[in-house]
């Protein structure tokens, strides 16, 4: 249960003095539906009204807090607007309304009375004019204009004054609540109490106190993140308190799966291999990452995980985010297993009637060893006989539930995720915090590197020209369109109207992919690609992830500037993946930003994943950081990834020590943090606490 003290915080905004039903719907668009999202939407900007000159001197779009007395009201006629004529000792000033209520501003600014007006001073035709004051208040009341008033961001029909009121309205409900951080750190690092930061990150007073750097953001942003921390080390402690069980196979099977290799594995691999095969010896659970920049061979460090179960007489599983995704992994996997004599099935969203039921009853009975698939393998009406091993492929795209639900598939399944997505040090820890990690560095020996160019989109026609010539080389071809925005639709038009162009110059050579295809569409497309007369394949994103195409040695990506550094990485992976060069090239609309020069160049520059996911982070932050809409990050408020990095690390070790001292959160301290999860909304965590 949500500790009473935080009620107040966890009422809906509308229940704030003096915000109606049409406020409330704005400031829900805005900052979220309850109070407590008011404390986290932060200040982006400010405007200083302390200036306070006399009207003559006061400057030509300046912001400036003037004390004038009205003379005349001059309602407009038809369209003209409505004139209030106020002056002072120096000169005269025209306050200029539209579509003004003239009884309103009789009352707002009375004739012949003082008022305070601050707004924007313009200069027309010589004389000084104030559209639409943001401030008209009685001299009694200057001081609660002449101020440093932070600006947030907004949606259309709700003002600054209105959200302000809301915002203040939320800091006048602030409980003072017992201390989650540890002393020392606190002490340490200067920080103030949680309040008193919450406060006065609303009221900066200069451009500085709004940096991330500043100690009440500091402080703020290490909350949210110890509460990440704290909800991922409960996740972590309840999965490892579960029975794990001891899968230690004889090595039959993955001595047999080695031998069928044509190359030898990697020192990586065998590095990771001793470590997920150190966690399935021991009792407790397995829950390990497998990070592997694109073509590392992580699909085959799994498919020797599972091996090592199936030797235990046991069940594995591989689930992948897609059908492309996870027909790809059966494609590589089954060949390999079956000479070992394993026998695999693939269970898809795809398969229907009979043929599921058939594939069911074989995972049901055990006779089907290995299963792969989609979402599909999470149904109830899947059940293994018994499931030892379970691998999630891209983990990004699912998330901490449906990776706890396949578990439960069976009795104290070791989980191993794999992403082929190099992820910066700090995401891992937000979104991985309760797992171990391995990372595969090196890729397959007789990879050649991909040589990546860079080219301004008015080059187009030469473009097509190089890849004429390489095609007729015998060359297969990817051609990635733009990401236009955040809309499948444009980007699949965009995709159409290039291949359509294309098929003028190569006719029936070109192919279409895009993610509105069904599956059995998609399928024939990649296969024509990969075996048959397609020789260009356009395609929105949909190739990112795990399609393997070896003849496949140029691609061209378009508007390349408005694709993410990891997504590009994850793009060009998809060539260069047999032992023939591969070229990359890059095309561009100019004028480049700085940070999409800043992002091709270190595509240029380095094919190495890890360096390329650290500088995505610092160019973009995190929320772009894994290149997909639905990443399963946590959303973080006032944390940021690249400006709180040192806090991230701080933040899992201080977690994982007061659970290690107080497990259950019964200390002052811990009673303290269990309301910080409730604070943050990661009281799911709660849950896995005795007594909660």
């Amino acid at each position: 249960m949500r500790p009473e003290i935080l009620f107040p915080l966890f009422a809906d905004v509308g229940q704030l003095t003096g915000i109606g039903p049409r406020y409330a719907k704005l400031i829900e668009k805005a900052a979220g539906p309850q109070i407590v999202d008011l404390l986290w939407h932060l200040p982006s900007g400010l405007i200083d009204r302390r200036f306070s000159p006399a009207v003559a001197e006061a400057p030509d779009g300046l912001i400036a807090t003037l004390t004038v007395t009205v003379l005349r009201h001059e309602p407009g006629r038809g369209r003209a607007p409505y004139r209030v004529i106020c002056a002072d000792e120096s000169g005269e000033i025209e306050l200029v309304y539209f579509h003004a209520k003239g009884d309103w501003l009789e009352k707002l600014l009375p004739q012949g009375q003082q008022r305070v007006i601050s707004g924007k001073v313009e200069r027309f035709r010589g004389k000084a004019q104030m559209p639409h004051p943001d401030h008209a208040v009685p001299p009694t009341e200057a001081d609660s204009v002449r101020i440093v008033e932070p600006t947030h961001p907004s949606t259309d029909g709700l003002h600054q004054r209105i959200l302000r009121k809301a915002i203040e309205g939320a800091l006048a409900r602030l409980p003072v609540l017992g201390e989650w951080i540890n002393p020392t750190l606190v002490q340490q690092r200067q920080w103030p109490a949680w309040d008193v930061a919450v406060r006065a990150v609303h009221h900066p007073q200069d451009r500085l106190d709004l940096e991330p750097e500043t100690l009440t953001r500091q402080r703020l942003a290490y909350d949210e993140i110890l509460a990440n921390q704290l909800a991922l080390a409960l996740v972590r402690a309840r999965m490892k308190k579960q029975k794990g069980r001891i899968i230690r196979g004889d090595g039959a099977l993955r001595d047999r799966l080695i031998a069928g290799l044509p190359f030898s594995l990697t020192g990586a691999q065998r590095t990771a291999l001793a470590e997920i095969e150190g966690d399935m010896a021991a009792p407790n659970r397995m829950l390990r990452l497998l990070q592997g920049d694109v073509g590392s061979g992580k699909t085959l460090v799994a498919l020797m995980a599972m091996a090592n179960g199936v030797e235990c007489g046991a069940q594995a599983a591989l689930m992948a985010p897609t059908e492309i995704l996870a027909r790809q992994h059966f494609a590589t996997i089954e060949p390999l297993a079956r000479a070992a004599g394993i026998r695999c099935e693939i269970l898809t969203g795809r398969d229907k009637g009979k043929t599921r039921g058939a594939i069911l009853g074989r995972i049901a009975e055990g006779t089907a060893q290995i299963v792969v698939g989609t979402h599909a393998l999470f149904q109830e009406d899947v059940e293994f006989r018994d499931l030892a091993v379970a691998v999630i492929d891209e983990q990004h795209r699912f998330g901490v539930h449906q990776r706890m639900v396949l578990g439960q598939k069976g009795q104290g399944v070791d989980i191993l995720v794999m992403t082929a997505t190099p992820i910066p040090r700090t995401l891992v820890m937000t979104a991985y915090g309760d797992l171990d990690v391995s990372r595969l560095t090196e890729k397959p020996p007789g990879r050649q590197p991909i040589d990546t160019r860079v080219i301004s989109n008015d080059r187009l026609m030469d473009v097509i020209e190089g890849v004429a010539r390489r095609m007729d080389a015998g060359a297969k071809v990817y051609w990635v369109c733009p990401l236009v925005e955040e809309s499948e639709a444009l980007d699949v038009a965009a995709a159409e109207e290039r291949a359509t162009t294309l098929r003028e110059r190569f006719g029936d050579r070109v192919g279409l992919i895009h993610g509105r295809l069904k599956g059995p569409a998609k399928d024939a497309v990649m296969a024509s690609f990969k075996d048959g007369p397609i020789d260009l394949l356009v395609a929105t994103t949909v190739i990112e992830v795990g399609v393997d195409v070896p003849d496949a040695t140029v691609m061209v990506i378009e508007h390349a500037e408005r694709f993410g550094l990891a997504q590009l990485h994850q793009l060009r992976g998809r060539i260069g993946r047999g032992d023939k060069a591969s070229t990359c090239l890059l095309v561009y609309a100019a004028p480049l930003s700085e940070t999409g020069r800043a992002r091709l160049s270190v595509m240029r520059e380095s094919e190495d994943g890890f360096r390329i996911a650290e500088e995505d982070l610092k160019l973009r932050g995190a929320g772009e950081v894994l290149g997909t809409r639905q990443s399963g990050l946590p959303t973080f408020r006032m944390a940021d990834a690249a400006g709180h990095n040192d806090l991230f690390e701080v933040a899992r070790d201080d977690a994982r020590l007061l659970l290690e001292k107080d497990p259950e959160l019964e200390s002052p301290r811990g009673q303290a943090a269990r309301t910080l999860l409730y604070l943050f909304e990661r009281d799911a965590a709660v849950r896995y606490l005795r007594g909660a």
